[in-house]
């Protein structure tokens, strides 16, 4: 028996077709575009008024923006003396106190924050900042993702969670004073929740870090698939990062843009690229790369390489 459905013999006129080796490596073709070396200055959080300003690079990446990746968008955010509210059509969103204290009111709870302090936040997590005095704040989410997908959050899947200053220098020290964690190529702690036991990240999508990178050290290359959206949370002079795409014979990065850092700046490293740390000022740095690790870590491809 027939069906009284209307059948079509042709190609829809969206339908394409291509041999393997046009479409295959869309990056290689330049249809794709490669994510952007990057820094932002921190001189906005001296400017008065409170105001958010998106890290926008998605003219350089081809896509609808704001967004400072394809799935990730960071924000500085800067309070004087007045209520601002953030909101974003996300899954997770991460807010990491640069300067001053505060509270944030947000999913029927209120927090008070200060300098070094986290909050991350499900969907849903709109936002009311609130600051007696100026107070600087990097704010990043997964809103890109989400619109790539053409999707919003119908649920939140973990609680707010707030990670204290003092607890995660706490455990930072124990690290670095401890016989591995003095001989790693990274000192840092991870920053996790519970709701995530397999991927250990502060979200589904979001991983952060909190890295110490001690005076007069290096720390040799490394890579891997996420992106990584630094922001440098104390720093003197002489401190920066050698990003490149190859290495040499004795595992040092090939003609490498060179990143310098600044306290409360923010910069990009492309996913996929070598990177190694420098500080060869006197003083300890710190630095807090906010990745979408936790879903390349859920699909398996982070895919994590030290040098050598």
């Amino acid at each position: 028996m027939v069906s009284s459905a209307t059948t079509q013999s042709l190609s829809s006129e969206q339908a394409q077709y291509f041999s393997y080796g046009e479409a295959a490596n869309p990056i290689r073709s330049g249809l794709t575009e490669l994510v952007p070396y990057r820094s932002f200055s921190p001189s906005f959080f001296e400017e008065p008024g409170s105001a958010v300003l998106p890290l926008d690079l998605s003219a350089e990446l081809g896509c609808a923006g704001p967004a400072t990746g394809p799935s990730l968008c960071a924000n500085f955010v800067r309070l004087d003396q007045e209520e601002l509210r953030t909101a974003a059509v996300a899954t997770s969103q991460l807010f990491f106190v640069a300067e001053g204290h505060g509270e944030t009111a947000a999913c029927g709870q209120r927090f008070t924050w200060s300098k070094g302090d986290m909050l991350v936040l499900p969907a849903g997590g709109d936002a009311i900042h609130t600051s007696e005095d100026k107070a600087a704040i990097y704010w990043v989410h997964d809103a890109p993702l989400l619109r790539h997908l053409g999707v919003a959050p119908s649920q939140a899947r973990f609680g707010p969670t707030f990670y204290s200053h003092r607890d995660s220098q706490r455990k930072l020290s124990e690290i670095a004073s401890s016989a591995v964690g003095s001989k790693a190529n990274r000192v840092s702690v991870l920053l996790g929740n519970s709701a995530f036991p397999q991927s250990r990240t502060v979200s589904h999508t979001l991983w952060a870090m909190l890295g110490i990178l001690p005076a007069h050290q290096e720390q040799m290359p490394h890579r891997h698939q996420s992106i990584a959206l630094d922001f440098a949370v104390a720093c003197e002079p002489g401190c920066y990062t050698l990003i490149g795409t190859q290495l040499n014979d004795q595992g040092r990065i090939i003609n490498p843009h060179r990143e310098d850092w600044a306290p409360g700046a923010a910069f990009v490293t492309p996913p996929g690229y070598w990177h190694s740390h420098h500080n060869e000022s006197g003083a300890d740095a710190y630095v807090l790369p906010i990745q979408d690790a936790g879903l390349h870590t859920y699909l398996r491809t982070l895919d994590i390489r030290f040098s050598g």
